[in-house]
This record gives C-alpha cells, sequence and structure tokens, in this order.
C-alpha cells in the first residue's frame, strides 16, 4: 500500500526517537529524506550548505510544520570542524551532501573531489571519532559508465567517464575502506536516476516537463540515452530499509528498477500525460563530449530485495505524473530559457 506521495505503509521502528543527521538535506533527495524521517518519529539534524542569505534549499519548500521538528546546521562539507559538529551526538548518518552537476564537472573537476572526496573523509572520520551506530553513504550509477552487462549488478567494474563520476568512485571506495580498516559501520547504497517533485532543471525530467508546460519545442542534448528511473519516495524508503538492515552492512546496495526507458521515450510519455505532441530540437550546447556520455544503465535490485527487503512501487508513468503536477504549481523555481548546468 502506498500514500499519497507513493512512500511505503512500511514502519521504520529502529528509528523513532533516534538522533540522525542527514547531509546535503537542501537537496532533492535529502530534503525528501528529512521529511519522512521526521514522519517516522526521528530527530532530525539537517546539514545545509552555509550561505550568507540563510536558505536551505528543498528544506524552505517543505510543510512547516515538519521543519519545525529539524535541527538545521548549515555548514561546509570540506570544513572538518563543521562536519564533526553536525556529527557530534548522533546515531545515524546518512550522507547525501555532494557536488552533483555532471556538466559543471567538466568546468570546475577540482570542487566536484574537494566535496565529494575530502567532505566524505570528512564525514567518515567524524562518524568513526563519534562512534555513530550506521553511515549510509550515497552513490551513483553513474561510476559504471556505460553497461557492459544487463542489468548491471554491483559487481560490475567502474568505469567513471566524467569527472563527477570519478569523484564518487572516489569517495564510494574510501568509505569502504573505512569500513576494512576501522569497521565503520558503512553502506553504500547507489541509486539510479531518481526523479520527483523538488528536482532542479539540471535533471532531464524537470527540464523536459517545464519547457513543455512553457510551450514550444523542446531543446534538448542527444535524446538515446537510456536510463533506469526511480520515483524520489522509492529512492527515499531504500535510505530508511538500508539503516535498519544489519546485513547491508559493509556492503554496495543498488537502488533501481531493472527497467530503462530512453530520453525520447520520456519525451513520448510526458507528451501522452499532457496530450499532445512534444518537438524536440537538438541544443549542441547540451551534448556531453562522446566518450563522456553513459548511454545506458539499468540495474539489478537484487540485492536490495535480499538484504533489506526493499523493491520500487511507483511505475513511470504515475512518477511522471505526479512530477508535472508538481512542476505546473511550481513554475517559479525553473527558468526554461536558461540551460542549468
Amino acid at each position: 500500500m502506498n500514500d499519497a506521495d507513493g512512500a511505503s505503509d512500511r514502519r521504520y521502528a529502529g528509528l523513532e526517537g533516534r538522533p540522525v543527521l542527514v547531509t546535503g538535506a537542501g537537496g532533492f533527495i535529502g530534503g525528501h529524506l528529512v521529511e519522512r524521517l521526521v514522519r517516522e518519529g526521528a530527530r532530525v539534524r539537517a546539514m545545509v550548505h552555509y550561505n550568507s542569505r540563510g536558505e536551505r534549499g528543498t528544506l524552505d519548500w517543505l510543510d512547516p510544520d515538519v521543519v519545525a521538528n529539524v535541527e538545521v546546521a548549515a555548514g561546509e562539507l570540506r570544513d572538518s570542524e563543521s562536519v564533526a559538529t553536525a556529527v557530534s551526538g548522533v546515531e545515524v548518518v546518512f550522507h547525501l551532501g555532494a557536488q552533483i552537476a555532471i556538466p559543471y564537472s567538466y568546468v570546475n573537476p577540482r570542487d566536484f573531489f574537494e566535496t565529494n572526496v575530502l567532505g566524505s573523509l570528512n564525514v567518515a572520520q567524524a562518524a568513526r571519532s563519534a562512534g555513530v551506530r550506521r553511515v549510509i553513504h550515497t552513490s551513483t550509477s553513474e561510476v559504471y559508465g556505460t553497461a557492459q552487462q544487463i542489468p548491471i549488478t554491483e559487481d560490475h567494474p567502474l568505469q567513471p567517464q566524467s569527472p563527477y563520476a570519478a569523484s564518487k568512485v572516489g569517495a564510494d571506495t574510501l568509505m569502504h575502506s573505512f569500513h576494512r580498516s576501522y569497521e565503520l559501520p558503512v553502506t553504500v547504497l547507489r541509486p539510479f536516476n531518481t526523479y520527483g517533485p523538488h528536482q532542479s532543471a539540471r535533471a532531464i525530467i524537470p527540464t523536459i516537463v517545464s519547457q513543455a508546460l512553457a510551450g514550444g519545442p523542446l531543446r534538448l542534448g542527444s535524446t538515446d540515452p537510456r536510463r533506469d528511473l526511480t520515483f524520489v519516495a522509492d529512492t527515499v524508503e531504500g535510505f530508511l530499509a538500508a539503516a535498519e538492515s544489519p546485513a547491508a552492512i559493509g556492503q554496495t546496495v543498488q537502488i533501481g528498477t531493472e527497467r530503462d526507458v530512453s530520453v525520447q521515450e520520456i519525451v513520448e510519455v510526458v507528451g501522452d500525460i499532457l496530450g499532445r505532441q512534444l518537438v524536440v530540437e537538438l541544443d549542441p550546447g547540451r551534448v556531453r563530449p562522446e566518450a563522456s556520455e553513459v548511454m545506458r544503465l539499468v540495474a539489478s535490485p537484487r540485492r536490495a530485495r535480499e538484504l533489506m527487503r526493499w523493491e520500487p512501487r511507483v511505475d513511470l508513468r504515475t512518477g511522471l505524473a505526479r512530477t508535472i503536477d508538481w512542476i505546473e504549481r511550481s513554475p517559479q523555481r525553473f527558468r526554461t530559457e536558461q540551460y542549468a548546468i
């Protein structure tokens, strides 16, 4: 059974009353995770990237009654002191904080390695010093590069094709090294492409939907790449399941659906939901370097089922309809005339 947002009715008694930290809490998945943790009764501390305007990312879009139950800690992952302060006193760390935009990683790769690798080192060291009960570290399917076998299992070779992906390989292996060297209770959770309400226009689905709602042709890069798309409520469910699964400690676990769809097929489903045919125009500025473009990613969720009893519940059309509804109600959050890298 699912609620209105597509979340499972499964409950996580082991998180009730426990102090937890979410890094990257102002991000797309992080904000949804914070909300769900509050509803599970956890004592939530949310680490957001400091800025002088006091903006807290997607936390500012949540129900005020939810945010009222959250301790917000502004800081910087590259700063070991602010990370140590954020980790102090918690039992579970959900580490989602990262620099994530692949196109920008071509422009400023140093930022990605400093934030994703050094930042994760700071989290691992702080968690070890604080004696936390669990660390759930967020990976990405981009570490695999274009699939060499379908579906992709956790044993697939790592072949990062962008500076972003390379930085995440570094962060993942660092976390595993802390488990082996210091027995840090880490699970590396590897979501495939997550989508849903609150996602920014740097991702393909909000890009398609926001342009479609604005009218006119869709300016896109290549429409051939295929991705395994997971609705955000299902991805959040994976984080909670990982935190309560002793069998997942020391493991890498994928979150995906074992089904893929091309960018062109996403365009067609969105058009069908909106009731009109959408026209695509190639925008050369959105085309990734040929050797860097990942052409196909398809997950095997078998390990997630076996270790965590997790499985996806929201089908693509339902998830897209919910995403379209949110974007339609939030046009001020999108600048369709500008390419968000």
